[in-house]
């Protein structure tokens, strides 16, 4: 892609936003029947393309198997409340009460004073496996190394470990280096790293041998990384540069590794262009969290919030969008894009005559903004 001058001495390259491409039409469309929306990562197949962003606003182990039951894959948040409190509930419930951002805030605040209880970690993953739902945990690049030995008894299907940008060498202290490529390939399950948004660091990160990736950096609804730090890539861009690198290490190695959009996905449509410009499915994170029954009630906030000197994040209101189930898979009565998600990225694919979603990533795109 070639550069653009920004001033005499700097250049830089365009990038796109999901909002600035829209998906052109085919000569062919099909049934809304004939269209199969399942995506598989490692052994494990999901109905949905999907999985939760690991935010305690949006996950639960109750929730967890809610999420296995629609089809798609609730990922906790290891580090989060429900790994540091035996009984969070309650306490969730009265931040949900509240109507005032800077209470809410100072509550949550809080909840995560308290340390992470390793022997927790487990019993929430026992919980979920109880239910008969696949149970995936998420922890950040610097506790993987702290958290090891409890990881490996805590028996997870899956494994994420992602930070608002992640290498395949996380330097946390001068003595404590994670080897993200020897620490996945010694752990028997598989794991999906990120995020990035870059060819070069998506290269990397996959032949650490993830089996997914995820791309994107910190860009949901309660993120506030690119004003804190000025660190970001429109998610386009972000995606198309990472379906190069796996194509690239695909050629070398003979090994696909899935792409994962994650951050600012909020509807069936935005998930329908993430998938064209070469995402295998997406995560799921503010429009979840506007669900009835959500554990943060009409509240939403990611990890990076309560950093104790640099919150890379807030605590925002959401309006409602409706239940876990309508906004996952319908019916609605909304045309918001705001449920029925996958309802949308259903009739997008039967509107463009792609039957999988493999299929829908041949999609041709035109840009159209900006």
């Amino acid at each position: 892609m070639s550069e653009i001058d920004i001033g005499l001495g700097k250049s830089g390259r365009r990038g796109f936003s999901l909002d600035q491409v829209a998906l052109v039409p085919s000569r062919r469309t099909r049934d809304l029947d004939k269209v199969d929306l399942s995506w598989q990562i490692d052994a494990y197949q999901f109905d949905l393309p999907f999985l939760t962003s690991p935010m305690d606003s949006v996950i639960s182990p109750q929730r967890a198997a809610e999420i296995d039951q629609l089809g798609g894959l609730g990922v906790l948040d290891l580090e989060g409340v429900w790994v540091r409190h035996e009984d969070p509930s309650l306490a969730l419930a009265e931040v949900a009460g509240e109507h005032d951002v800077v209470a809410a805030r100072s509550q949550l605040r809080k909840l995560y004073e308290a340390p992470v209880d390793h022997d927790l970690v487990t019993q929430r993953i026992k919980a979920i496996k109880a239910e008969g739902a696949y149970a995936a945990g998420s922890v950040s690049p610097k506790r993987v190394a702290s958290m090891a030995e409890t990881l490996l008894r805590a028996e997870l299907d899956l494994l994420v470990i992602s930070g608002t940008v992640i290498s395949a060498e996380h330097v946390s202290d001068s003595d404590n280096t994670l080897n993200l490529k020897q620490f996945v390939r010694e752990l028997e399950t598989p794991v999906i790293v990120g995020g990035c948004a870059s060819y070069q660091a998506a290269l990397h990160l996959m032949r650490t041998g993830a089996a997914g990736v995820l791309v994107g950096v910190d860009g949901g609804r309660s993120a506030t990384t690119g004003s804190v730090t000025g660190v970001g890539s429109p998610m386009a861009t972000a995606i198309a540069d990472v379906r190069a690198a796996r194509m690239r290490h695909l050629d070398e190695t003979g090994v696909y590794v899935q792409v994962i959009a994650d951050g600012g996905l909020r509807s069936g449509g935005d998930i329908a262009k993430a998938i064209a410009c070469g995402a295998d499915a997406v995560v799921l994170g503010s429009a979840l969290a506007a669900t009835e029954g959500a554990p943060g009630g009409e509240w939403h906030w990611g990890r990076t919030a309560f950093h104790p000197t640099l919150p890379q994040g807030d605590v925002v209101q959401l309006p409602l969008a409706g239940t876990l189930a309508e906004v996952v898979s319908g019916p609605s009565d909304r045309a918001d894009g705001r449920a029925n998600i996958f309802g949308a990225l259903r009739q997008a694919m039967a509107t463009l005559g792609y039957e999988t979603v493999k299929e829908l990533q041949k999609a041709e795109l035109v840009i159209s903004g900006g």
